[in-house]
């Protein structure tokens, strides 16, 4: 039987479950040396559980919560008030009752106590209750305690503890209340410790809040508190703030706020020594828990008080490098549109195929070292080359590292990412780049994508009796026929010479004849361009949905599951089937995401296209496919003869005009091509999830994993293992998927340091309206309209005149933009997929907006001018 009461000397490893994340982390603080912890005990779950379980009330409002979800405020707050009522007027059993009193009576009766909540799913890695549920200081003689353990367990079910619980997925009947009773500690000053620094993340920093009295003042917003920043043992920083007012303890119990004397208002609440004592308490805590540490503490005769230490949840994970050198981490995933958490999978087949890259893995998000390139003078560079007009915000915060002098000392060096005469940057490739320009072959992409599409149709067809080791050998050559196909000096020099011509066509224009952005019109309706193509061709699929109703009414609640079985069985069910499936064929190797080769493909979740087929069905008339080229063609071949005759009437304008032809002549028959080389990365990889899941099933079969998603928690050379050996602890599975659900959950930086320092970039919002958001000038045009800030493609309902407003768009997101207007997005650069389709389809765009899903609300007016890069909300 479990205990109703421990000391904290008693709480161990094993008894979370019992004493909550508060009491526990009580335990370990109490046993480290020279760590000081007033004393007390906990008041366990078993005692929450025996008092709640038994109440048939009480389980039947929690019924009734369990239905709710965390918008609906109002009943959440008429049953949650329900329950409190409930909870404090429940009587301790008398046998709980004296067990209780028995360890008030060793710690003193008449002594001062804090009364602290204390849950099971708090003070965790996962998730952090702080500020949850309620803490009561002061608390004299037994009565008031035992009063005050019962608001405690009322406490759980608080209007915004209640809403906590629906959005991070807790169970209200799961979650478990412990109660900590501890000695009070009548303190002259209190605070709080982060021993990394909470608004930059740098591990290496300390930063303390400190106030007068009690820490309460400074919870509840009472006092600004004095901040101070401690490195390597040294004070780099102290802001000294007025303190106007301190609460402190009553004698008889409770706590009063006083106002401080003027004289002391603004004196430093801690000496310097204080300080470099506290920051050594702080460094001895994190050691011992392994992780940065948010740390209550409180000074009281001459001696530092620690009341709480939890985890830092909000830090954002460091690359596991221990070299002693700084490193610069860029994300990998802004450049690839997709800034979610990967599986372990989907990062290590990734890693697989970019090898040429030194990729490394942080809080299941793929970043680059660049500390080898800033080591080097030829490398900062190029990064800035590459970078100003990619990604500004990386381009600045860049720039404002390479200013600290004793930070680049230490770099590391060693294999770069951009060096002339390898890679990317080869010789060859400058070659083909030379020939290719000059060539100007118009056959040319399509050659090299049929010699890509036979590579794929080989592989479907060699790969299908292979199994167990024979697979993972067959990927492993396939992953290098990929590579050869996609980075090639012809299929990497295709690609920069469309982007080439849009960067000249660009400049020459805005000098020549004052025309901002002229490629983006001009490379309307190209040809080749396959993710263009894939939102069109779904316009030709809506055409045969929109003539029988029955299917229309069906896709409002179809099943990937029974899909196509369900279609066959109505009316027109059949045509439509062919229609979807001939576009499957083509485009089902996709999905959001589509870099991690675990995410379901449009194959696997043919549902994922209902919506975007509603909206087409609503807002376009049938032929809107041809109608729409045809337009968009008519536009660019306008646009080139205006400026053409523009050109001509300057000084030396018929061999400018003649250069300006040849450039839109290029541009046209090379830019699509940018869009292939993940498109076939997709074909390969769709071939080899397929022979991956069947491996799955065979695992699954003789029980080694339960389903077949598993896999997906596992690296590619760990899956070989397992599929070679039949043997896995299973416990890495469980544990990997508990850390992708808080891998999910964090926002990866742009630019970080191996410090943990996120350095930010901003914009120079000179030049554009007050109170407007700035971002990349992708697409121009200026366009008002509605917001339809969506998050998840398959909520992508849309009307026409819409604004699409999301994080990112990968190449799954294509369908969409046929039925918008214009668009925004948190993430990208000006050759990022929404970038390159939205000047495909002639839709201002604005990308890179930071924070655009949080600062623009759905339904709002706006105004994009994607010609100038700003937002407006109107």
């Amino acid at each position: 039987m479990n205990p109703y009461v421990l000391s904290f000397q008693e709480i161990d490893n094993t008894k979370l479950a019992l004493v909550g994340g508060k009491g526990a982390n009580l335990g370990k603080l109490s046993i480290i040396d020279g760590i000081q912890v007033p004393d007390g005990f906990c008041v366990t779950t078993e005692v929450y559980k025996e008092i709640i379980e038994t109440n048939k009330e009480i389980s039947l409002l929690l019924a009734q919560l369990s239905l709710l979800n965390a918008d609906d405020r109002r009943g959440i707050s008429e049953i949650s008030a329900k329950i409190r009522k409930a909870i404090e007027g429940i009587s301790i059993p008398k046998a709980i009752d004296n067990e209780i009193t028995g360890y008030l009576k060793q710690l003193g009766e008449k002594n001062a106590y804090a009364v602290r909540s204390s849950a099971t799913a708090e003070d965790l890695p996962t998730a952090s209750f702080a500020g949850q549920q309620d803490t009561y200081l002061n608390i004299v003689g037994k009565e008031a305690i035992f009063k005050h353990i019962s608001k405690c367990w009322a406490s759980l079910f608080t209007d915004r503890a209640v809403t906590y619980h629906i959005q991070n997925g807790f169970d209200h009947c799961k979650v478990y209340l412990a109660v900590v009773i501890q000695k009070m500690v009548f303190p002259k000053a209190a605070g709080i410790m982060f021993t990394a620094d909470p608004i930059t993340g740098n591990r290496k920093v300390l930063s303390i809040d400190a106030s007068f009295g009690l820490g309460e003042a400074m919870a509840s917003g009472l006092v600004n508190a004095d901040n101070y920043k401690v490195r390597e043992s040294k004070i780099i920083y102290k802001k000294i703030s007025t303190k106007k007012l301190a609460i402190y303890a009553l004698k008889e119990g409770g706590t009063e706020e006083k106002k401080i004397e003027s004289e002391r208002q603004n004196m430093q609440t801690l000496t310097d020594e204080q300080i470099l004592q506290l920051d050594k308490i702080g460094r001895t805590i994190e050691a011992y828990f392994g992780c940065p540490q948010d740390i209550e503490w409180c000074r009281y005769d001459n001696k530092f008080f620690i009341v709480q230490s939890r985890p830092i949840t909000t830090l954002y994970p460091i690359p596991d490098v221990h070299d002693g050198k700084n490193h610069v981490y860029m994300s990998f995933g802004h450049q690839q549109m997709m800034t979610d958490a990967m599986k372990p999978l989907g990062l290590s087949f990734f890693q697989l195929i970019s090898d040429d890259f030194p990729l490394i893995q942080a809080g299941g998000r793929l970043f680059i070292d660049l500390a080898h390139d800033m080591a080097s003078p030829i490398g900062r560079m190029i990064i800035l080359k590459v970078l100003e007009n990619a990604d500004p915000l990386m381009y600045n915060a860049i720039k404002k590292l390479m200013k600290r002098k004793e930070f680049m000392k230490s770099l590391a060096h060693g294999r770069r990412v951009f060096s002339i005469g390898s890679g990317y940057l080869s010789w060859p490739l400058l070659t083909q780049f030379i020939k290719i320009l000059r060539g100007n072959d118009r056959d040319f992409s399509k050659t090299l994508m049929s010699q890509s599409e036979a590579h794929v149709k080989k592989l479907q067809k060699n790969i299908v009796n292979l199994s167990e080791d024979e697979v993972f050998d067959f990927i492993l050559e396939a992953v290098k026929q990929l590579k050869k196909d996609m980075y090639s000096p012809q299929s990497m020099g295709t690609v920069f010479v469309g982007v080439y011509a849009t960067s000249w066509i660009n400049k020459k224009m805005g000098k020549w004849i004052g025309e901002k952005n002229a490629a983006d019109l001009l490379s309307q309706s190209v040809d080749n361009i396959v993710t263009s193509e894939m939102g069109l061709e779904l316009l030709d699929v809506a055409d045969v949905v929109r003539s029988y109703p029955d299917v229309m009414n069906y896709l409002e609640h179809a099943k990937d599951g029974t899909f196509f079985e369900d279609l066959d069985k109505l009316e027109g069910g059949n045509s439509v089937s062919k229609s979807i499936q001939a576009y499957l064929k083509k485009y089902g190797i996709r999905c959001p995401g589509e870099i991690d080769i675990t995410r379901p493909r449009f194959n696997e979740k043919p549902t994922a296209l209902i919506t975007m087929l509603i909206s087409d069905i609503k807002n376009f008339e049938p032929g809107a496919h041809k109608a729409i080229f045809e337009r968009s063609l008519m536009e660019a071949k306008q646009m080139e003869q205006d400026i053409i005759k523009r050109i001509e009437k300057l000084p030396n304008g018929k061999r400018k005009a003649k250069k300006t032809k040849e450039m839109i002549s290029r541009l046209r028959n090379f830019i699509g091509y940018r869009e292939y080389p993940k498109y076939l990365m997709m074909g390969y990889y769709w071939v080899i999830k397929q022979a991956l899941i069947r491996e799955a099933v065979q695992l699954m079969q003789k029980g080694i994993i339960r389903e077949k998603e598993d896999i997906y928690y596992l690296t590619f050379e760990e899956l070989r293992e397992v599929v070679r050996t039949k043997r896995l602890d299973y416990s890495i599975i469980m544990r990997r998927k508990e850390e992708y659900k808080i891998y999910e959950k964090l926002t990866p930086p742009r630019i970080m340091t191996s410090e943990g320092e996120i350095i930010s970039g901003e914009y120079d919002t000179a030049k554009i309206p007050k109170g407007a958001l700035a971002g990349i000038p992708a697409s121009s045009g200026i366009i008002e309209g509605r917001a339809r800030v969506i998050l998840k493609m398959e909520d992508a309902y849309l009307e026409e005149g819409d604004i699409l407003v999301t994080a990112y768009t990968d190449p799954s997101w294509t369908p969409v933009f046929v039925s918008i207007k214009g668009l925004v997005t948190k993430v990208g650069g000006m050759m990022t997929h929404g970038s390159v389709i939205a000047r495909e389809y002639g839709l201002p765009a604005v990308v890179g907006v930071e924070n655009a899903t949080k600062l623009i609300k759905d339904g709002q007016r706006i105004r994009v001018n994607g010609t100038d890069g700003y937002v407006e909300i109107l």
